[in-house]
């Protein structure tokens, strides 16, 4: 199984927590992402492409494969930060 993500990465709780409601409100999920996110895959609006079981945080990998197809997480916490998740494919 493999899983395709986009996500939003930020270092404050608080922060994620404001992000989460605009996109919750209908805001762009790829505009805040290159906006806000801390991490490298902002350029692509967050897009992490394809990836398999181990190769992201444990929470991270968690989240996701709980997430239906286009489907955006809460707040998840791992050593990066705080990330904010929407499911794209999974083959």
């Amino acid at each position: 199984m493999e899983w395709r993500a986009s996500h939003i990465l930020v270092k404050e709780k608080a922060l994620a927590e404001r992000l989460l409601k605009e996109v919750k409100k209908g805001k762009k999920f790829q505009a805040i992402a290159r906006d806000f996110s801390t991490c490298p895959s902002k350029s692509k609006g967050g897009d992490l492409g394809w990836f398999g079981p181990g190769k992201m945080a444990k929470p991270f990998e968690e989240a996701v494969k709980k997430l239906k197809h286009g489907s955006i997480s809460g707040i998840v916490k791992t050593q990066f930060g705080y990330h904010i998740i929407k499911k794209t494919g999974e083959r």
